[in-house]
Formats: C-alpha cells, sequence, structure tokens
C-alpha cells in the first residue's frame, strides 16, 4: 500500500544541500537527531502549558514538517557523509517513538480529545515502529511498510491539530482516532507478517 514514506527519496533531494550545508559547519548526524528529539519535546510542551489552546495546535504542522526534514538530514549526513555511528542507529530507534510520545500525548490536554483513546494510538504508533526496528532479528530488512508509518502518522496528527483547532470537538475527535487507531494496528500486523515472509524459503516480496 503506497504511504507517504515512498516519497522519502524526492524529499531528499530537496534537503541534500541542507545536509552537506550542516557537515560543513561542523554539525554531526548524531545532533541533528537529538535537535528533532528536542523539537518535539518543545511542540508537545508548548500545547501542554497552553491546555492545547487552538494557537499551538495551529503551529504543530509546522512543527512535524521540521522534525520530518531533521529525520531526513540526519541519514543523509550519516549515510553520504561518513557520520554513520552505533550510537547515531540507536538514537535513529530510540527518538522516533520518543519524539512521538512527547509532541502527540499533550493533545490530551485538550477537553475535546478522549485520553485513553489517544494514549491508544499513540501507543500502537510505538508498536508499529518497534516491529519494524526488530524485523532484523528474523533475519529481515529494517521494515517501513504501512499503511501508518512514521510519515503518516505526522501527516494525520497534523491534520488532526488543524481540525481540532479550527473546529473544537465533536464526534469527529473519536472517530478519527479510532481510525488512527486501527491504521496502526494494521501497520503492525503487515510489517511483522512481511519480516516472516522475507525470511520464509520459496516467498518474496
Amino acid at each position: 500500500m503506497p504511504t507517504i514514506y515512498d516519497l522519502k527519496p524526492r524529499f531528499q533531494r530537496l534537503i541534500r544541500p541542507a545536509a552537506a550545508g550542516l557537515v560543513a559547519r561542523g554539525i554531526t548526524a548524531n545532533q541533528v537527531t537529538l535537535a528533532g528529539l528536542a523539537l518535539s519535546g518543545l511542540g508537545g510542551l508548548l500545547v501542554g502549558l497552553t491546555g492545547a489552546h487552538w494557537a499551538a495546535l495551529a503551529l504543530l504542522p509546522a512543527i512535524l514538517l521540521v522534525r520530518m526534514a531533521l529525520n531526513a538530514i540526519d541519514g543523509i549526513m550519516a549515510r553520504e557523509h561518513g557520520q554513520q555511528t552505533r550510537l547515531g542507529a540507536l538514537l535513529n530507534e530510540l527518538t522516533d517513538p520518543a519524539a512521538d510520545a512527547l509532541l502527540y500525548l499533550p493533545l490530551a490536554f485538550s477537553p475535546h480529545v478522549p485520553g485513553a483513546l489517544l494514549v491508544a494510538v499513540v501507543t500502537a504508533g510505538i508498536l508499529a515502529e518497534m516491529a519494524g526496528a526488530v524485523a532484523p532479528t528474523v533475519g529481515a530488512r529494517r521494515r517501513h511498510d504501512g499503511p501508518f508509518g512514521k510519515s503518516d502518522r505526522a501527516a494525520f496528527f497534523g491534520l488532526f491539530a488543524v481540525l481540532l483547532a479550527a473546529l473544537g470537538g465533536g464526534a469527529w475527535v473519536a472517530w478519527a482516532l479510532w481510525i488512527g487507531l486501527a491504521l496502526s494496528a494494521a501497520t503492525v500486523l503487515n510489517r511483522c507478517r512481511k519480516a516472516l515472509r522475507e525470511n520464509t524459503p520459496g516467498e518474496g516480496e
């Protein structure tokens, strides 16, 4: 199933000059990774401290876009500028779910958002990333299959925040979160299935 992740090569071409510029200034890929995490923390803090005020919610898509750019830039710096490290590999896997939690969970401060359901959606997203990350333990590649990968969740929550700022509460909030939960669950299953098939003799991708 096509996902936003499929657009990554095109996006990387756009930001490759920025990655080269950062390398020229002595900035490392790991520093960029941590900057993305810090940005997510600050964004979540802003949403939480304002009680999910509409202005903070409206800023969320911009924060998510910058975070996605930083995530792509650190990968380019690591692969194309000789900055791949074991620490970087760990940070790459650990900071993504941490950033999701920091940025999305404060949406529960909105009186219109059912907190338990939001936590379930964020948790399912973290499980989806874990399913992709542990695939190499069964002899498969790191899986990025959809339908609800990291970039798709960012787009979902960005749109969710904008609609919440513009429309406030309503039945649509719970429906949207249930859809996000279902898509995350499907992603966990899909990544596990693809990882097992990849390592099964006689079965292809």
